[in-house]
């Protein structure tokens, strides 16, 4: 009889784990993949919705698209999991596993700061769309982007939409009119990386944004405009941009796996409490940020693991709890951090500055998943083309292949990069004369000339 693994959850662990298991197994193991929503959605995809840069549809990666030998998908929702038996309920049947890994996420608890709800948040998919309404018509007044709780997923994300917000605001010519706060319940944006956090502080104080570390939003008073912080502060606002406390679902919670709201694991393996169930992504607590790269690292080691143990041989590597995080500083310019978690005594981190050339990297990250997970082929701004081979069901990158689209789109971004140096003279120079009044046309002008 074939193997049953079962993995909960579609994301970025799950795919990737149940991706591995089907290039090393093929149809020779039973593998079921369960996920209550219809889609995929990168996490960092919901700034470029807010922003209004891109739609919520045209980032969706839908799962009918995924299909790996010996991995049946499943659109249902999980109604009961048993770790003991290893047996899930969903709405649409009974599933029993010898293996059972918990690929589920984090999940937000809107409940858990009081007046959220009735105000705005930038994480979820609809608070990002709902925003994508909103900001256009905010042209004054405080801007304060709250976050309600650690853990959070990506951290650098908050960092992220203050800067991005910076741009915005001046883009549209309003940003003298308004004032941008962010509160923050870490000692630094990056903790890991000193050099990363104090890159971003830097960014903060260049564009006059003020940043509260180590603070939390409590509560807010929507009619009043106030948010309450974890000193019993106040802090007024005109608008709000949250990030929610986050949890695991309450199915894992019902389930006895969670303890103080995440799942237990043991850090390099990702072992749960019960025999052959495994914790990966954002709902185990394996003392690593709560992000893609992370719940793919974790997936490589549990595929690893479950590979040696149905084979009987060889022998997995541990999780390595390293990872590489993309940052958005603003003007088109992209930073990075590569952090490493187990290695050392201590986390370290290793940053990067900011600059556009990483945004092809970073393109090239989210195009590459695409290719590996879903088929799809694309470009991105340097002209790599993605592509999944079928036959061997691993990612194939051609440079030498690049088409007309790929040669007329780096043609396109060089000459607006020369434009833009231009252009950048001519504001200097208007600003000498005018006192900075033209700064938020050229601005303008600037920002739509990059979109094409």
């Amino acid at each position: 009889m074939k193997p049953k693994i079962l993995v909960l959850g579609a994301g970025f662990g799950g795919l990737e784990l149940s991706t591995l298991l089907s290039q090393s197994f093929g149809d020779s193991v039973d593998i079921t993949l369960i996920d209550k929503s219809d889609h995929f959605m990168f996490g960092f995809s919901k700034l470029d919705v807010m922003f209004g840069r891109e739609t919520a549809q045209s980032q969706r990666l839908y799962y009918r698209n995924f299909a790996k030998p010996g991995v049946r998908l499943l659109h249902q929702t999980i109604t009961k999991i048993d770790p003991v038996a290893r047996r899930v309920a969903t709405d649409g049947g009974t599933f029993d596993a010898d293996y059972l890994i918990i690929a589920l996420g984090a999940e937000y608890d809107f409940a858990g700061t009081p007046g959220l709800s009735e105000v705005n948040e930038f994480y979820s998919v609809a608070g990002a769309e709902k925003l994508r309404e909103v900001l256009p018509s905010f042209k004054q007044g405080h801007a304060l982007v709250g976050v309600c709780g650690a853990p959070f997923k990506c951290p650098p994300a908050p960092s992220e939409c203050a800067l991005m917000l910076h741009d915005y605001l001046s883009t549209r010519g309003v940003r003298k009119s308004c004032k941008i706060s962010f509160v923050l319940p870490m000692s630094a944006p990056v903790p890991p990386s000193p050099e990363t956090s104090k890159a971003l502080i830097a960014a903060f104080a260049e564009r006059d944004i003020a940043f509260y570390p180590n603070k939390r939003i409590l509560s807010i008073d929507p009619r009043r405009g106030v948010a309450r912080l974890d000193d019993d502060s106040e802090m007024t606002f005109d608008l709000f941009l949250g990030v929610p406390k986050h949890r695991v679902p309450l199915v894992v919670l019902e389930s006895g796996l969670a303890e103080d709201g995440w799942v237990p694991v043991k850090p390099r393996t990702l072992e749960t409490k019960y025999s052959s169930v495994y914790a990966i992504g954002d709902g185990a607590n394996t003392g690593t940020p709560k992000a893609g790269v992370f719940a793919e690292g974790a997936a490589k080691a549990v595929a690893e693991a479950l590979i040696a143990r149905i084979r009987n041989k060889g022998k997995a590597n541990l999780y390595s709890g390293a990872g590489t995080c993309y940052i958005e500083f603003g003007g088109g310019r992209i930073g990075k951090v590569e952090v490493d978690f187990f290695s050392g005594p201590k986390p370290t981190g290793t940053y990067w500055e900011p600059s556009v050339e990483l945004r092809s990297e970073k393109e090239r990250f989210g195009s590459s998943r695409r290719a590996r997970w879903f088929g799809e082929q694309s470009v991105s701004a340097d002209g790599t083309i993605y592509a999944t081979r079928q036959d061997a069901h691993t990612i194939t990158q051609s440079r030498s292949s690049t088409s007309s689209t790929a040669r007329s789109s780096r043609r396109r971004w060089s000459m607006a990069l020369a434009v833009a140096a231009a252009l950048s003279l001519v504001a200097l120079a208007a600003a000498d004369v005018s006192g900075h009044a033209s700064i938020p046309a050229f601005m303008k002008g600037l920002n739509a000339l990059l979109s094409k």
